[in-house]
């Protein structure tokens, strides 16, 4: 019996090792201390929101250690959907404040691009050995894989983005942070959605530049409902009522 019991042990400690997180193909351990570190609370132009310590972020080795690391990984290692997407957010995040640190100081991450090429389609940095874009790590492979949260989880490093999560995004909790992430990005009146007093319907531009992807689940009303605060629910229900977009603002969520 003792036996028995001793090889059912070993079998449960294999196959609770390879389920374990350790297995993933890339721990963003270090950028969960990085965006603890500095991401904080601020006030840019009359939006709160999360900003980030850039001039301090760059000089940091871990952030350095970081970029090198995603250089080298193995997406081979990516199994399932949900690492698949855990892994290109956190990308996408890392990616844009590179992008931001690259070209330091400024006051938009759109003044990184040019007349000829605009900054999502200029190269950002090599993830898995393959030189890439933000661009590409946002329409050619978050997109398709067809959770419109993404969109309040990928952050572009402006005042009007959803704010950049004060964690690095895990394959066990990424439900929840994204359903969080929406359900915060909406809680913004001021860039995320607004009902105003004469009842008129106000909403982020990402909702405009991405309806399809959310017509693709039902409808971007019909979808965010269940997210938005309490009493904005019937307001986006109500079909009568005509949509207003926000104006973007893209100055720099610099701390």
């Amino acid at each position: 019996m003792k036996y028995l019991l001793s090889r059912m042990c070993v079998v449960l400690g294999v196959l609770t090792l390879f389920a374990t997180p350790s297995a993933f193909a890339f721990d963003f351990s270090t950028w969960d201390g990085l965006l603890k570190k500095y991401v904080a609370p601020k006030t840019i132009n009359g939006v709160y929101l999360n900003a980030v310590d850039y001039k301090k972020l760059g000089k940091d080795p871990a952030y350095i250690k970081l970029v090198k690391d995603l250089e080298k990984v193995s997406l081979s290692d990516l199994k399932t959907q949900k690492e698949k997407l855990t892994f290109w957010i956190n990308v996408y995040n890392v990616m844009a404040a590179k992008m931001v640190l690259d070209n330091y100081p400024l006051k938009s991450i759109k003044d990184a691009g040019s007349l000829f090429t605009a900054v999502w389609k200029k190269e950002v940095g090599v993830v898995a050995g393959k030189t890439r874009t933000l661009n590409e790590i946002e329409h050619e492979i978050l997109r398709k894989m067809g959770d419109p949260r993404i969109h309040a989880a990928i952050v572009c490093a402006s005042v009007s983005c959803p704010d950049l999560r004060g964690e690095a995004y895990t394959v066990e909790k990424l439900d929840s942070q994204l359903d969080d992430q929406l359900t915060l990005f909406l809680a913004n009146s001021k860039k995320g959605l607004h009902i105003d007093k004469k009842g008129y319907l106000y909403m982020s531009s990402i909702f405009k530049w991405f309806k399809e992807d959310f017509d693709a689940k039902g409808g971007v009303r019909n979808y965010l409902a269940p997210y938005a605060p309490e009493g904005a629910m019937s307001s986006l229900k109500d079909t009568k009522l005509t949509v207003y977009y926000l104006d973007y603002d893209w100055e720099l969520n610099d701390l």
